[in-house]
């Protein structure tokens, strides 16, 4: 599966679960870049980096792309932890 793939299934688990919408927003939140706001393209997205780094200590491979749920999984045990 591509990013773009991801994102699409997600977007449509979403749609149909929107207390699952709410704890991607969140997730997606927590991900950002700090300073997003002060480099283009202005958008709240991870550094490549970190993300890579994130998915090396959970597949051992920091270029996977993760299944749809896993992230869903990670998304709701995270909303629990606030």
């Amino acid at each position: 599966m591509s990013w773009t793939g991801l994102i699409l299934s997600l977007i449509g688990r979403a749609l149909r679960n929107p207390a699952l919408a709410l704890d991607l927003l969140r997730m997606a939140w927590r991900f950002r870049a700090i300073d997003w706001y002060r480099r283009p393209p202005f958008l709240p997205l991870p550094p490549a980096e970190y993300v890579q780094w994130r998915l090396y200590t959970a597949y051992g491979d920091g270029h996977i792309v993760p299944p749809v749920d896993d992230v869903i999984a990670y998304a709701r045990w995270a909303a629990r932890q606030r």
